[in-house]
């Protein structure tokens, strides 16, 4: 059985190996395109103006889709972006793992918010967005457990703007999760999926 419309055609603004996964789990045909944006000129832009972050959530995700459907505007491009929002302040992904231990160290014991943005554009507009706003509460976990954690998940934590993997051993590190498990690795699979649905991208 075939869900997917042949056209238009499906593009994600990103190479994020979780959101490739997601929408390939889903059953999805689909090119993923990178997107070149300066993410943290834009993210700095947004914080000097006081902007809130689910806006500067939208306006990242849609740079990148915008930039991707200037070039690709018979294809419906799907953007997306995620800010951890705690105690007001901002956190992006960390360097190294140096800087994952810092951050995870100022997240323990505090509940943060991840603003996750999509964002679609056809035919030279935008044509949805959406935020979701999953909410984690880290429990009070000891240094000698988060030594552990970044021995065992390396490297590949500086990928995540949490540091922190809820999909693999990162699971470990809370004690209360609020919000759609997709939204939490940064792709919102329901709304996506029933936006999918109403533009005739998918059978409803």
């Amino acid at each position: 059985m075939t869900l997917q419309a042949a056209t238009p055609p499906l593009v994600l603004a990103s190479q994020s190996a979780t959101r490739r996964m997601l929408l390939d789990r889903a059953g999805l045909v689909f090119e993923a395109e990178a997107a070149a944006v300066d993410e943290a000129a834009l993210k700095e832009a947004a914080q000097a103006e006081g902007i809130p972050p689910q806006d500067a959530a939208i306006i990242l995700a849609e740079a990148k889709a915008e930039r991707i459907a200037r070039r690709r505007p018979e294809a419906l491009v799907i953007g997306c972006d995620q800010l951890l929002i705690c105690e007001d302040r901002w956190f992006d992904k960390p360097p190294d793992l140096a800087a994952a231990r810092a951050q995870l160290l100022a997240l323990r014991g505090k509940t943060h918010r991840l603003v996750t943005a999509t964002v679609a554009w056809r035919g030279g507009e935008r044509v949805w967005q959406d935020v979701s706003t999953p909410r984690l509460t880290m429990r009070a976990f000891s240094d000698a457990f988060l030594d552990a954690y970044l021995a065992a998940e390396g490297e590949v934590l500086c990928a995540s703007v949490g540091g922190y993997r809820l999909e693999a051993m990162g699971v470990h590190l809370f004690s209360r999760v609020e919000g759609e498990h997709s939204a939490i690795l940064g792709l919102p699979m329901l709304p996506l999926l029933h936006f999918l649905r109403g533009h005739g991208v998918l059978r409803g």
